[in-house]
């Protein structure tokens, strides 16, 4: 055998970037720990990293590609693979028109170097606007409300969080998540650093949460209120003169028409709807105020809702008139080094509304439609039906709304494939299975989440191991397909390209490349290289064709109308009393991750967590099997008897249900839990951008017979 020897990466299982030692010997992962050199990460590394290595050795994970038959899965070569997936999707489009296929992209695309850069000319080979993605069940409200904002939807502002004085979270648990749209290693590290320089951290939440219990303060908040709660919030701005715009003055408009609409969401109006009581909104928002720096963050909770889009915009406008927006301790632009918006010209015509769905007009936004319009456009006859389907790293039967629905819509497909290493509830109805590497086999460097980071740096990771001959990295096999599916020749230097070539040349042409940044210079340290803190950039990235920040966008007005509703409705639907939402685990991430053993071990982490004065109510015990039913179906699940949760909110984390027949992820069954998405409603969605509404299902719970 041969030494020991050391390897460098960022972890890719979640965006936190955390830096990673990896000792290893021949072909064999000996050990995994947080790289203590990395100046991003500083050693620290959640428990989901060392699963690298389950992922890297597991047995179930497939290789090769495999073909369904009426007598189960065969194995087939690549190039016969290749030709059968191009030739079928070639014929349906002939016969039913080109947006018959249609393309779904889950959220690992986001973490892989090779498909972030061949994912977008193997769209285009397709030729089809009918294009979904986990982003529409996840973070679309962030992505819009920065498109006609500033001007481009991945102009994303993140929280300064090592630099401000009051940070106050709303919906989010980035404890657990190490962030999200914020990416941030260490997280609960960085939150007490707040507290120990006299800061404050306020949590808003249905749910107690690992942040909340780590915070200065938790409130208490009625699922889908939240944008009521930013609205007195903004106008106790307003009310006691305190709008600061600070160096922003001349790019902002609208401020005292702003003011009219804010008059109507006083503290003492909205207090009853939020279940926050007026004196606490208005603490809040003085504090708020009256700190040196601040930011808002709101995410998941305030995101996957019904007025998801609304809490984005708000929180925008929270941090920009108070001051705390391009500004150290605010809400900052990052300035990566791989710039996506490199090319983005001011005043780019937006995407938004340039297509609706058929059944439901749902709109189109950043190259697709939202995941939510998925089954309906396959079970629904008529012109632009879609009749095939191909999913790149993505399992939504179990992490869409209404995945159940979508299992059946699956079932009268003509033809679909899957490029995925597992057999699993989502690909098992695929015709072929494409199987990619992974993880450590892979180049990785981050270019999203650079775009979402807390400090500018980067680092590039080579594989560790070189693959087989049987195998193919992703990228390999996006191309091969994209030469295939094109109906023009490819021409032999585009054939040629890998993502090194791509990313030494962005980084050279970047806003670093005067400083000589290049692949080689990433290469030459492994550790990754700090470039510095958010810095002031507003001007220099601003998109909009004015260069101003459109605070008031018509389309968020309007949408007021419908927030305005729910003053006047009901605040319990009498058939399904209590508001599901979701929760963070923070050995989950997706639903692949399941079928490590490292991460599922120990005590069912897939339950029902209720309100003891509920509880009480139902007569249900701790951990007694109940039945959750919502107008879409049901569930059998343990209850957890916590008063970490608000009266008449039950909560139950994502990306569970391996419980399925034909699928082969073996760990995942000994700990298959149940999937909140068969009780999610996949007619509940942000009307104004189309993201799911996973949080505030209605429900009715009842013990089990």
């Amino acid at each position: 055998m041969s030494e020991i020897k050391t390897h460098y990466r960022n972890c890719n299982i979640c965006e936190a970037m955390c830096g990673l030692e990896i000792k290893y010997q021949d072909k064999n992962i000996i050990s995994i720990k947080g790289d203590k050199d990395d100046p991003f990460s500083k050693g620290y590394n959640c428990p989901k990293a060392t699963a690298l290595q389950d992922f890297y050795e597991d047995k179930d994970r497939l290789k090769t590609p495999i073909r369904r038959t009426k007598t189960g899965w065969e194995d087939i070569s690549w190039e016969e693979a290749y030709t059968e997936i191009a030739e079928k999707f070639k014929t349906t489009q002939a016969k039913h028109g080109k947006n018959s296929l249609a393309l779904y992209l889950g959220n690992p695309n986001a973490h892989n170097l090779g498909n972030t850069l061949f994912l977008k000319p193997f769209m285009k080979s397709l030729g089809t606007i009918n294009r979904f993605s986990s982003a529409s069940a996840d973070q679309m409200p962030h992505h819009v409300a920065s498109n006609f904002m500033f001007g481009a939807g991945m102009l994303i502002p993140v929280p300064d969080i090592d630099r401000t004085d009051f940070m106050l979270i709303i919906g989010g648990n980035p404890v657990v998540s190490n962030g999200s749209m914020m990416t941030a290693p260490n997280v609960i590290g960085r939150l007490k650093a707040i507290q120990k320089r006299s800061g404050k951290v306020v949590v808003v939440d249905p749910r107690r949460t690992h942040t909340a219990k780590v915070a200065d303060q938790h409130l208490f908040i009625r699922p889908e209120k939240d944008a009521l709660l930013l609205l007195a919030l903004i106008n106790r701005v307003f009310a006691k003169n305190a709008v600061k715009l600070r160096h922003l003055e001349e790019i902002i408009d609208d401020i005292e028409v702003f003011k009219t609409i804010s008059e109507a969401y006083s503290a003492d109006a909205v207090a009853e709807f939020v279940g926050i009581s007026a004196q606490d909104i208005y603490t809040l928002a003085d504090e708020f105020m009256s700190a040196n720096s601040a930011v808002c963050y709101s995410r998941m909770g305030a995101s996957t809702q019904t007025f998801g889009g609304l809490c984005q915009w708000l929180t925008n406008v929270l941090n920009i008139i108070t001051g705390n927006f391009d500004r150290a301790g605010g809400a900052m632009f990052p300035q990566p080094a791989f710039d996506l918006l490199r090319n983005y010209k001011k005043g780019f015509k937006s995407s938004f509304g340039q297509y609706h769905s058929r059944v439901r007009k749902l709109p189109f936004f950043n190259g697709e439609f939202p995941v939510a319009a998925l089954a309906e456009e396959i079970q629904t006859a008529g012109e632009g039906q879609i009749k095939s389907l191909i999913t790149v790293a993505g399992n939504p039967v179990l992490s869409s709304p209404s995945g159940h629905k979508l299992a059946e819509a699956f079932q009268e497909l003509d033809y679909m494939v899957c490029v995925d290493i597992y057999l699993n509830e989502t690909t098992k109805y695929a015709n072929i299975i494409l199987p990619a590497t992974t993880g450590v086999e892979n180049a990785h460097y981050d270019i999203f989440f650079n775009s979402f980071s807390v400090r500018n740096t980067v680092k590039y990771s080579a594989p560790l191991f070189e693959i087989e001959e049987y195998q193919r990295n992703d990228y390999e096999i996006l191309k091969e397909l994209t030469i295939r599916m094109s109906d023009e020749e490819v021409p032999a230097h585009v054939k040629s390209l890998t993502p090194e070539i791509i990313l030494d040349v962005e980084l050279k042409k970047g806003p670093y490349g005067e400083q000589g940044f290049s692949l080689q210079k990433l290469i030459d340290n492994p550790h990754g290289i700090d470039i510095g803190p958010l810095m002031p950039c507003a001007a220099e990235r601003i998109k909009t064709s004015d260069g101003k920040i459109n605070l008031l966008p018509q389309l968020y007005v309007d949408d007021l109308v419908r927030l305005n509703a729910v003053m006047s409705q009901p605040a319990r639907n009498k058939n399904y009393p209590f508001d599901l939402i979701g929760r963070r685990l923070v050995k989950s991430h997706n639903t692949w991750t399941q079928n490590s053993a490292r991460l599922v071990k120990g005590k069912n982490p897939c339950t029902l967590e209720i309100h003891p004065d509920d509880a009480q109510q139902l007569g249900v015990s701790n951990g007694q099997l109940v039945n959750v039913s919502s107008i879409s179906g049901e569930v059998l699940i343990n209850a957890v008897i916590t008063d970490d949760v608000q009266r008449g909110v039950v909560t139950m984390p994502q990306g569970w249900g391996h419980n399925q027949k034909g699928t082969n992820m073996s760990i995942a069954a000994t700990q298959p839990g149940v999937s909140i998405n068969d009780l999610t409603d996949v007619n509940r969605v942000d009307l104004l951008t189309g993201n799911a509404a996973f949080n505030g299902t209605p429900v009715a719970i009842k013990v089990a017979t």
